[in-house]
């Protein structure tokens, strides 16, 4: 009988004949001695076309020269990695450009009939993976990708703040958000607005004015829900990704306009998160969540690396918008640091390489969480040019993680990327979120050669138009729009919540019950 899979050696071999090219054997058991050929599944994600895979038959010992020859044919082909060397700028470049190349191999909204800026089965990741882009073109000079990212925000816009009428009856606060900090990007380095369509910084703002609205101070004194919409799950959850990201994008805007009431905004969210569970400013723990009926006293505490990422980001904008000259900036970007590389760079695998830990070792990591190394890679590289001091301690975790992050890359024979990177090959995953994380973490070490890459403000060379009042704001008596400030009533949670979000799709929805 032989060996079951998980018991004995397998190695998957092509089979040599051009009319069944797709076709693999699996050799089980330690002698050898039993061939058959069955679906190969390397992650729940990815199946590889191995033909009819419901007849199973037996074929004779194979001899060890033919064993021999078709190994290392196998070897000559699926073990080409990334080839990278973090201390040449063109060879980061190369390594970036086959990394990206390979991410949009899974985007398909710039081929006719398909949808700008929509990915299969998520909207927010296209968000994320324009960031991505634009971060990429920033560092690397590469163009190729400008008109996608540039066609496919502007699709995505709605009116103005990234609340589409075709996705907004499901979004959580948390996927509008990232479609905000990609704007934020985009004007911070300098992408050039659209003539006739949304500025980057208007529709970075018109997030923001729409996520003021509904700061929620009946529950727990103030913070974001996770879901906007009572029906959704996890609607009675504040979550720390939804206010941290929003703790970000209002640093940002404080620092790109210098303008006092975003750093009012970021002030108060950093200060509630840190008055629940989601942030301690002791031990510089950042929780994923906390339950509303509760009274946000409890806390989910996995351990995410973009959990971490978007304080740290956020910090490091008002450590550098304060010119560092208040030490509640500085402790906040030192402690979380200190954490995020304790925790999420485990000495068990040198100390130097990034690690979902939360997911990796077992090899459960969703879509989702697949990319949260990525972005935890940009912003310890943005971090590390807004806040200098921290550099020395960023810069040997980006480059140690990028060179396991390219050795990665050897699946398919295309450079197909894993997601684990520790093990220094490739771990059979494959997807876009692999792709997207791979080209952060390599994009992300160019700051070394770039060190006037830091984004840019209003008054250094950003050009992008500002609108205050996008997606939504207040007016003054003499009728300028300005941002929603911060009052008194904010503070002490006499502050509403805008009923009408919630009234008009429940009652859309109980229409569309009951007929």
């Amino acid at each position: 009988m032989p060996v079951e899979p998980s018991e004995g050696l397998q190695i998957l071999i092509p089979w040599l004949n051009i009319n069944d090219a797709h076709e693999s054997w699996l050799i089980d058991g330690p002698d050898f001695s039993q061939c058959h050929r069955q679906v190969t599944s390397l992650s729940p994600r990815l199946k590889l076309p191995l033909g009819d895979a419901n007849r199973r038959r037996m074929i004779p010992r194979i001899r060890w020269p033919l064993f021999l020859v078709l190994v290392l044919y196998q070897s000559l082909h699926s073990a080409q990695a990334i080839t990278l060397d973090v201390h040449n700028e063109q060879s980061i470049k190369d390594a970036a450009s086959t990394a990206a190349w390979g991410m949009m191999s899974h985007y398909h909204g710039n081929e006719s009939g398909q949808i700008p800026g929509k990915l299969p089965d998520t909207w927010w990741e296209g968000g994320a993976m324009f960031m991505t882009l634009i971060q990429y073109w920033h560092f690397t000079g590469d163009t190729t990708y400008n008109d996608e990212v540039t066609v496919g925000m502007q699709w995505q816009a709605g009116e103005g703040n990234y609340f589409p009428s075709n996705w907004s009856t499901y979004l959580g606060n948390d996927d509008q958000m990232f479609w905000g900090l990609a704007a934020m990007t985009a004007a911070e380095l300098q992408l050039p607005d659209v003539k006739d369509g949304y500025s980057w910084l208007s529709l970075a703002q018109g997030v923001f004015n729409t996520q003021i609205k509904r700061w929620d101070t009946k529950t727990c004194g103030g913070g974001l829900r996770w879901q906007i919409w009572a029906y959704e799950a996890g609607y009675g959850m504040k979550n720390s990704i939804s206010n941290g990201g929003l703790f970000q994008l209002a640093a940002r805007l404080a620092r790109y306009t210098e303008n006092a009431t975003y750093a009012e905004w970021a002030e108060q969210i950093w200060d509630w998160s840190a008055s629940v569970p989601l942030l301690s400013n002791s031990s510089w723990n950042v929780a994923d969540s906390t339950d509303v009926d509760n009274g946000c006293s409890t806390q989910g505490n996995n351990q995410w690396t973009y959990n971490y990422g978007s304080y740290i980001s956020g910090a490091a904008y008002m450590h550098n918008y304060t010119n560092g000259t208040t030490s509640k900036w500085t402790d906040a970007v030192t402690g979380l640091l200190n954490v995020t590389l304790d925790t999420f760079f485990p000495a068990k695998y040198g100390g130097d390489v990034m690690s979902e830990v939360t997911c990796e070792p077992k090899q459960v990591c969703n879509n989702n969480e697949i990319l949260f190394k990525g972005l935890l890679s940009m912003w310890l590289a943005f971090t590390a040019l807004l806040v200098p001091a921290t550099y020395d301690g960023i810069m040997p975790k980006l480059q140690g993680s990028a060179v396991a992050a390219a050795k990665s890359c050897t699946g398919n024979s295309n450079n197909t990327c894993g997601v684990r990177w520790y093990p220094n090959k490739w771990d059979g995953w494959s997807g876009l979120e692999e792709q997207m994380s791979v080209t952060s973490i390599l994009a992300a070490n160019l700051i070394a050669m770039k060190t006037d890459g830091a984004p840019v403000t209003a008054s250094t060379g950003g050009n992008s138009t500002s609108d205050p009042s996008a997606g939504g704001s207040d007016s003054d008596a003499d009728g300028e729009t300005i941002p929603m400030a911060v009052t008194t009533g904010d503070r002490v949670g006499a502050a509403f919540l805008t009923l009408a979000l919630v009234a008009v799709p429940l009652g859309m929805v109980g229409f569309l019950i009951l007929t």
